[in-house]
């Protein structure tokens, strides 16, 4: 009796009882339906969100002055070498460079506590005000509710012109008020509302956009009367593919405009804007942790369910045992019929479990919001592979019962 006979054997006696293989597999199925549909469904809701949040970081880079976020660290016994900030007439020509690249946007932050006016109402001193470009609030992911953008022309000639957030509207308006082409005055001069911001929110704690006032990035250069304003550039790479790409070229382009020798360290920092991809990468990661978790222990119940029936098998087939003995079948190749009877099991319950869980899978991510149809073909994978391991893991018990019965005993058994 050779391998080829033992797998038709048993799938013989798999179509022989159709109805206990349809009820093992569907448990078997179930399993896989939970482990494969929570881990599509993850997977999918996690690339609809990247795509909707591809506008806050996911492709683009920061190109800023060295030690940004703080003070020179010391290194070695030694302190860090310190570089002067980037100025606004190079961070003009970088955008200009890197323009026939991608999109780039040039900022700086003017003040993070301003007390704005109108009339006789003000804000509490807390609006961050905050030079930028036109493309700023298209880079940065940024709608506005009502108005417009700023044009070229209020760009380049740095006009006193203003896009505010919700918040400042609310402490200087009324409900009824319309604030577009209202003036408001800070810094002692007064600024025409020309867009109000949609609702922002703050994420991650992080300064929001709603208690923000935005002028023309030229404007706000009149306003550095000391140099010290730190001027940044965001630039924008056409995919995640290209980001590592672009960010070296954009090293090349400010290495040549802050005439940085061969040899010497960069005086800027090129860095990653990708701080909500990575937290959405960790939050689905747990996700998966317990998505696997859950349709695991499903399978762990649904093999102690077929190593029952296999072992019952056995005891119904032990006359059956006995002639094959009889006739020659060797112990290795009664484990084999009893191994791949319940591996066959496990794949067709597997099948349709994997079929069924693509579909749920799908279904629900769809429904949470539109995306496209994804095949996890990782997961599909390691459903099969758990598929076969269960197989093994429930068949052999029963397999090896089966080998170690006593031929003469077998065939007086009824």
């Amino acid at each position: 009796m050779n391998l080829i006979e033992n797998i038709k054997e048993a799938l013989r006696s798999v179509k022989t009882n159709l109805l206990r293989t349809v009820l093992t597999g569907t448990i078997i199925a179930i399993g896989i339906t939970s482990l494969v549909g929570m881990l599509t469904a993850i997977d999918a809701i996690k690339a609809q969100i990247e795509d909707s949040f591809s506008g806050l970081g996911a492709n683009n880079f920061d190109v800023r002055s060295r030690g940004f976020s703080g003070g020179r660290s010391v290194q070695g016994g030694r302190i860090e070498k310190s570089y002067p900030n980037i100025k606004y007439k190079e961070a003009l020509e970088f955008k200009t460079d890197y323009l026939k690249t991608g999109n780039a946007t040039v900022f700086t932050s003017v003040s993070g506590a301003v007390e704005i006016k109108r009339g006789s109402k003000k804000t509490n001193p807390n609006v961050r005000v905050t030079g930028v470009d036109d493309l700023y609030l298209n880079i940065k992911g940024i709608k506005i509710e009502e108005g417009r953008n700023f044009s070229a022309t209020e760009i380049q000639y740095g006009n006193n012109v203003c896009v505010v957030g919700v918040d400042v509207v609310k402490s200087l308006f009324d409900n009824e008020e319309n604030p577009l082409n209202q003036q408001v005055s800070f810094f002692g001069n007064r600024y025409t509302i020309i867009g109000v911001l949609e609702t922002q929110g703050s994420v991650g704690g992080g300064p929001s956009a709603d208690r923000a006032i935005f002028i023309p990035v030229e404007n706000a250069s009149r306003l550095d009367r000391r140099g010290s304003f730190r001027y940044t550039i965001t630039a924008s790479s056409s995919s995640p593919v290209s980001l590592e790409y672009d960010m070296g070229q954009a090293t090349g382009m400010m290495r040549k405009i802050r005439q940085d020798r061969v040899g010497e360290e960069d005086s800027f920092e090129v860095t990653k804007s990708q701080t909500v991809g990575e937290s959405l990468e960790e939050v689905a990661g747990y996700l998966r942790i317990g998505g696997f978790t859950i349709g695991f222990v499903t399978l762990v119940g649904a093999s102690i369910g077929l190593m029952n029936i296999m072992l019952v098998s056995v005891t119904e087939r032990t006359r059956e045992i006995g002639i094959r003995k009889a006739l020659g079948a060797t112990p290795l190749r009664i484990r084999q019929q009893f191994l791949i009877e319940a591996i066959t099991i496990c794949i067709i319950g597997g099948i349709f479990g994997v079929i069924l869980g693509i579909g749920i899978g799908n279904i629900v991510a769809n429904s949470i919001g539109p995306g496209g149809f994804l095949i996890p073909w990782v997961w599909i994978m390691v459903s099969f592979m758990i598929c076969i391991f269960v197989g093994l893991a429930s068949g052999y018990i029963p397999a090896f019962k089966a080998s170690k019965l006593d031929p003469i005993e077998s065939l007086r058994y009824e």
